[in-house]
C-alpha cells in the first residue's frame, strides 16, 4: 500500500521545524490527516525566533500527499491546548491514531559547561518550558488516542541509552525524562490496546543545524571539516520515515516502551534518508566515536 495511514489521524507537537516538520511530513505521505501544532505562525514567531512556520509544515504535509491542519498551540498553556484538542474534535471527530510529542523550544537555553557555572534561571526554564508542555500535551491529548484500541503515542528525544550523555546536565535530564516518558505510558497505555514509545534521531541536520555550521542542505558536506563526525549526518525525515513506518505497523506493539532510533527503524523497516542512504549513527558511534578513532581514517560509505 502507498498510503498506509490514509484514514488514520495523527497530531504533532512542536511541528514547527526539525523532527517535528519532518515526521508530520512523513505521517502525511503516508497518507494521514496531521494536526500540526506550535508557536511560530506568519503573523508571530515565537521566543526562540526562527523563520519557519506552522502553516509552512501543514502546507508541506498537504503537498506530500496527507492533509495538513496547521493550529498554533503554546503546550505550556493548558487553554491552548484545550483548543488544540477542540480543532480535533471538532474537525475529524475526536479521531486520533498517533500523537507524536515533540515539543522542545529549549535550544537557546542549553549551556555546555559544568552545570554550577550556567544561568540557573535559564536552566530551569528549560526544563519547565520542555517538561511542562510534554505533561499537558499528553493530559490533554492521550484521552482521545485510547478511545480506540490501537493508537500510539511516541516522545521525542535526543539518545536511546542512558550511556549517552550531551555534555550538558539540564540538557541530559530534560531528554532522559522524556525517554522515560517512553517507558511509563507504554505501562499505561497498555490496557487500552495502545503503545508508546520514544524515538531519537542521530546526527541531525535540522535547519539549526545546518545554520549552525554555515551550510545548506545542498553543500551540507562543507561542515564535515568542522565536525568530522557531520559524515554520518542524517535529515530529519530519516527519523520521520522510520516513525511513519512504525505507525503502519499492525505489530508495533513489540515496541511498546523502547526507545528507538533513528538507525534501529532502519533495520527493522529498511527505510531510507532523503538522499537514498542509511546512515547507522549508532554503530558509528560504536565502532568510531567510543573508541576515539579519527573519522578522517574510516570509510564513512560503510555506515550509510
Amino acid at each position: 500500500m502507498d498510503k498506509p495511514l490514509r484514514d488514520k489521524v495523527a497530531a504533532v507537537t512542536g511541528a514547527t521545524r526539525g523532527a517535528g516538520r519532518a515526521i508530520a511530513v512523513e505521517l502525511g505521505a503516508a497518507g494521514a490527516t496531521v494536526f500540526v501544532g506550535g508557536r511560530s505562525t506568519r503573523e508571530s514567531r515565537s521566543r526562540v525566533g526562527r523563520a519557519e512556520t506552522i502553516e509552512e509544515t501543514a502546507e508541506l504535509v498537504t503537498a506530500a500527499g496527507g492533509r495538513g491542519i496547521a493550529v498554533r498551540c503554546d503546550f505550556t498553556v493548558p487553554a491552548d491546548v484545550d483548543a488544540f484538542r477542540a480543532r480535533i474534535e471538532s474537525e475529524v471527530d475526536g479521531r486520533l491514531d498517533v500523537l507524536v510529542d515533540d515539543v522542545w523550544g529549549g535550544e537557546q537555553d542549553v549551556e555546555f559547561k559544568p552545570f554550577w557555572e550556567t544561568d540557573l534561571d535559564r536552566q530551569l526554564g528549560m526544563w519547565r518550558n520542555c517538561m511542562e508542555a510534554h505533561f499537558v500535551a499528553l493530559h490533554k491529548l492521550v484521552p482521545l488516542v485510547i478511545k480506540r484500541p490501537g493508537g500510539l503515542v511516541v516522545e521525542v528525544t535526543d539518545g536511546d541509552s542512558d550511556s549517552y550523555y550531551p555534555e550538558s546536565m539540564a540538557y541530559d535530564s530534560v531528554k532522559v525524562a522524556i525517554r522515560r516518558l517512553g517507558f511509563a505510558l507504554a505501562k499505561e497505555l497498555e490496557p487500552h490496546g495502545c503503545t508508546a514509545v520514544a524515538v531519537t534521531p542521530g546526527f541531525l541536520r535540522s535547519e539549526q543545524m545546518l545554520e549552525h555550521f554555515g551550510v545548506t542542505e545542498e553543500n551540507w558536506r562543507d561542515a564535515i571539516a568542522k565536525e568530522p563526525h557531520y559524515v554520518m549526518a542524517e535529515t530529519p525525515h530519516y527519523l520521520g520515515r522510520g516513525v511513519a513506518a512504525l505507525a503502519a505497523d499492525p505489530d508495533r506493539a513489540k515496541f511498546a516502551g523502547r526507545a528507538l532510533s533513528s538507525w534501529s527503524l532502519m533495520h527493522e523497516y529498511g527505510v531510507t534518508d532523503l538522499d537514498g542512504t542509511q546512515p547507522d549513527w549508532g554503530r558509528w558511534n560504536t565502532d568510531v566515536v567510543s573508541t576515539g578513532t579519527a573519522p578522517t581514517s574510516v570509510d564513512a560509505s560503510a555506515y550509510r
